[in-house]
């Protein structure tokens, strides 16, 4: 019995020494995980409950060149309510819920009154401490919720919890949207100037802290941003926001009026290379309307038709295989390649024509067959002419998305055909943009040197600039200046006598070519039902300050050539232009007028002279001996009267002359004069020194002082 009894007691010993030790085994633990381990574990306890997160910079405008906004980003609030917050007492939030949600009932307008009240209860009895009340609200509504019940006493005793974001908006709506571009960072799309220049613009995110709350929602702890963010910077476009408003408004209406599916216009500055105005449009038929949806200029890649003819003439003349003064007879019917038959779109009187002529009435008879007799023998070289003038090769402009060029050459048989050189040459089996026509054409008003197309001038802070762009040289000249010269006057031609004589009655003179291509579809090929109309050309001709170039896609309401559909809207932003711009106007020279407004008059008969100048009540000094032809300039306060000698079996320089006079010089070698302007000569046809030949036409163009 002793036994039974100590062997009891000595198991409840035990138990309690394994319990002490159990005991004391946990203080120690508890003492290890509090002087031990304390700090890790509550740094981990914190970054369960706490986390940094990114505070997104604000985005750099986009501006106009004179600095208007067209794209800029506006400030906008996720807007929560602390409804629990303890600072809130029952009865001040019973006595103003009602109030507070009929005024938030009637600001947003997406919830009745009721269903607010029954929110906000229902959000206090749960201990909800971080409601969501309105996404995107505007700065103007938040400074309306301030002055709301219970929320106008603040973030800490109303419960008013203000996150601020941002949203792109554009002042100007469509205008020029396309190329200003957007972005979507979510799906990482940057698109136009937006996507071009996107670092830029973003500039760098800071930090802040929140705190994990009830819901999983993240709640800031105000003013404990570690890193504040710096804003974007801005971009300074070359684009004039009047000009683009005249460019998107013509493009516009005449779309409309041809029922065309879609279209664009740009407008270069010649020297500079900077994009004034680009305008894109496609008809949405779900809205029934136009809008910027695709950039048509820059991205598409089309057959041009015949304003390529251009640069055929242009590698023609570099190659000495013809003379603008040449004739041709082309007949009055088609011409036929390997059974592929081409034709004209109207015959040119018998058939019988100058050169000048083939281009100027666009015929793709008289240009596929210059071509083909000059290069048929070794295609590869009117191919490497069209190479060397910068056709093949991409522009690599900022803007993402340009549309590849395409040049075919003979060396890659799979796609050279027997054809391929005719229908080259006027512009078929051969793909460029608009934006690549432009600056070729821009190239040529230019005297030869080819500009890269600008569309950013400088990047800016605080209205600063903190870089420049300089106006970038693709090739210094893609022609001699004797081949630019030579067309210059034929696409002058093509406005003054040509398929877009109608801009000729103009306040300034305009220079050009028209073009209509059919546009192929799939492999069915082309058809008679789709087209593209295009216009593209410089002014003022003499002095080109502007190139223009205008694309209409598929008109469908009968009209379809490019003289018809696109060249009115050149003629509308030309004329805005030349309205608002004074320094493409032709004014008075300042050393053409003596100190009291005598005129230096050009060239002329020396009788002529001297009755106009003794009428005036100018002195003279006659230094002439008895030769016809004088010319006037000063010598102090007296006019001397010089000699000016011709000869008589070149053609003279009759610049600075009067019509009447330089007609007459020009009749008496045998050559037909055509007048076209008033007052003085500033432009002949015939370069001053050839030889003339008996009958041949030369024009004059001539310009008021």
């Amino acid at each position: 019995m002793r036994d039974a009894k100590s062997d009891i007691l000595f198991r409840v010993y035990l138990l309690y020494i394994a319990m002490l030790l159990f005991g004391v085994a946990i203080i120690v633990r508890m003492a290890y995980i509090q002087f031990k381990l304390g700090d890790d574990l509550l740094q981990k306890a914190d970054q369960q409950e706490l986390h940094m997160f990114d505070i997104e910079a604000t985005r750099g405008n986009i501006l106009a060149s004179d600095g208007s906004l067209l794209a800029t980003s506006v400030p906008v609030f996720e807007i929560r309510m602390d409804v629990a917050s303890p600072l809130i007492d029952d009865a001040f939030f019973n006595s103003r819920v009602d109030t507070l949600a009929g005024q938030l009932a009637m600001l947003f307008q997406n919830k009745t009154k009721t269903a607010y009240a029954n929110d906000l209860r229902r959000a206090r009895r749960e201990g909800n401490r971080y409601l969501i009340i309105k996404n995107r609200v505007s700065y103007a509504e938040l400074q309306q919720l301030r002055k709301f019940a219970i929320l106008s006493r603040g973030t800490n005793r109303g419960g008013l919890i203000a996150i601020p974001s941002e949203k792109r908006e554009k002042p100007f709506r469509e205008l020029a949207s396309r190329t200003i571009g957007y972005e979507n960072s979510r799906e990482k799309i940057f698109v136009g100037i937006e996507g071009a220049y996107h670092e830029t613009l973003k500039g760098i995110d800071g930090k802040q802290l929140k705190r994990r709350i009830n819901n999983g929602d993240w709640k800031p702890i105000f003013g404990s941003n570690e890193v504040e963010p710096q804003n974007g910077r801005d971009i300074l476009t070359t684009i004039d926001v009047n000009l683009q408003d005249v460019a998107e408004s013509a493009l516009r209406r005449n779309l409309s009026e041809n029922g065309a599916y879609q279209g664009c216009a740009i407008l270069m500055e010649v020297s500079s290379g900077h994009i004034k105005a680009i305008a894109n449009l496609t008809y949405d038929s779900s809205i029934r309307r136009y809008k910027e949806t695709y950039n048509y200029a820059i991205a598409e890649s089309v057959e041009p038709g015949s304003t390529f003819k251009l640069a055929s003439m242009m590698v023609l003349l570099e190659d000495k295989k013809i003379k603008l003064s040449d004739s041709m007879d082309i007949g009055r019917g088609p011409a036929v390649y390997f059974r592929r038959v081409m034709r004209d779109v109207y015959p040119i009187r018998d058939g019988k024509i100058t050169i000048r002529e083939a281009f100027e009435k666009s015929s793709n008879v008289a240009i596929s067959k210059l071509v083909y007799e000059a290069y048929k023998d070794n295609p590869a070289q009117f191919a490497d002419r069209l190479h060397s003038m910068m056709l093949g090769t991409s522009l690599q402009i900022d803007i993402p998305g340009e549309g590849r060029p395409y040049i075919k050459h003979p060396s890659d048989k799979r796609n050279w055909y027997g054809t391929t050189l005719p229908w080259m040459s006027i512009g078929y089996e051969l793909t460029l943009t608009p934006l690549q026509i432009l600056t070729f054409y821009n190239a040529v008003a230019n005297n030869g040197k080819m500009v890269k197309p600008i569309f950013v001038s400088a990047v800016r802070q605080g209205g600063i600039n903190l870089e420049t762009f300089e106006t970038e040289i693709i090739h210094k000249s893609i022609a001699s200046q004797a081949t630019i010269d030579s067309v210059k006057s034929l696409m002058e031609g093509v406005v003054q006598s040509g398929t877009a004589r109608h801009l000729r009655n103009s306040p300034f003179r305009i220079a050009g070519k028209t073009g209509t291509a059919q546009i192929a579809s799939g492999s069915s090929g082309y058809n008679k039902q789709n087209y593209n109309a295009s216009f593209v050309g410089y002014f003022p001709a003499d002095n080109p300050k502007y190139t223009c170039i205008v694309v209409v896609n598929n008109p469908s309401a009968g009209r379809i050539y490019g003289g018809a559909v696109a060249a009115p809207v050149f003629k509308e932003i030309a004329d805005k232009v030349y309205a608002t711009r004074l320094d493409i106007h032709d004014g008075f020279q300042e050393d053409t007028y003596l100190a009291d407004a005598a005129p230096l008059i050009g060239t002329t008969n020396y009788d002529d002279l001297q009755k106009i100048y003794s009428k005036l009540g100018y002195a003279t000094e006659n230094l002439t001996h008895g030769e016809t032809w004088a010319k006037p300039s000063l010598n102090g306060e007296t006019i001397q009267i010089e000699p000016v000698e011709f000869s008589t079996n070149l053609v003279p320089n009759v610049t600075g002359m009067s019509a009447r006079d330089a007609i007459f010089m020009l009749e008496n070698l045998g050559l037909k004069a055509v007048i076209n302007g008033r007052g003085q000569v500033a432009w002949q046809s015939i370069k001053p020194g050839t030889t003339p030949k008996k009958g041949e036409q030369i024009e004059l163009r001539l310009r008021s002082l």
